[in-house]
């Protein structure tokens, strides 16, 4: 079937000497994986290498035969094009952190538009301001709310949060307890949205130990999640 829908690229990988295949998550239906033939070393074809990049918005015109198998690009048009996410290497590190995140987190491959909006404006807005020091933490928070994990609402008279069953609590009755600056830290970014993302004031320190108890969520409610690679160019950049 014939399909134009709106896309991000979650991931390439090159296959054989030429090709690429990509996870992009559309849409139209989900996360979807495409085998791009001879983009590599094609200079005058439709589709160019550069298209798919990490977190690259795209219209696509696409075959979906939806058998389980990779699916297959006729057309692709980068829309918007990115005006800093690429060419500032603070927003570049983020974007690759982010992608291997979400190319670990989405696991289910059904249709989902609210996530797909979400994603959408989230890199649009990244890619507009110049206050985003904090951004992939926020970013991390809201995810878990369409993965299914979203911390429930917090009482500010329950000092605990706890990790495995994602919720704010008054006692401490297991290890993934914690009551400590990340616990009262996410209190604050549970309230905000991005515009306000810059109003929590963190050091690099904080911020590194407040991601490693975001990842530490991220591996305890999905199985199979792993510390993204470039975790720790983003932890020398924040």
């Amino acid at each position: 079937m014939l399909v134009k829908t709106r896309a991000i690229i979650i991931h390439s990988l090159r296959y054989r000497e030429a090709d690429l295949i990509v996870k992009a998550y559309t849409q139209s239906s989900g996360l979807k994986s495409y085998l791009v033939r001879g983009v590599l070393k094609s200079k005058k074809g439709k589709l160019r290498a550069s298209m798919f990049q990490p977190l690259t918005l795209l219209d696509l015109e696409a075959n979906h035969k939806d058998k389980g198998t990779l699916e297959s690009i006729r057309e692709a048009k980068v829309n918007p094009a990115y005006q800093t996410l690429t060419a500032n290497i603070y927003k570049s590190s983020i974007a690759m952190f982010l992608a291997e995140v979400l190319n670990q987190a989405i696991q289910e491959e059904e249709q989902n538009a609210a996530l797909f909006q979400f994603l959408e404006n989230s890199f649009l807005w990244l890619d507009k301001n110049e206050k985003y020091a904090n951004f992939h933490l926020l970013f991390m928070v809201k995810l878990s709310s369409f993965l299914g994990f979203y911390p429930h609402q917090y009482d500010p008279d329950l000092p605990y949060f706890n990790l495995l069953d994602g919720e704010y609590q008054l006692d401490d009755t297991n290890k993934y307890c914690i009551q400590n600056e990340n616990s009262e830290l996410l209190k604050q970014f549970l309230s905000i949205n991005y515009e306000e993302v810059s109003t929590i004031k963190l050091n690099q320190s904080k911020r590194k130990n407040f991601l490693e108890m975001l990842i530490l969520y991220f591996e305890l409610h999905l199985h199979g999640f792993k510390k993204p690679r470039s975790l720790d160019i983003l932890h020398q950049l924040f």
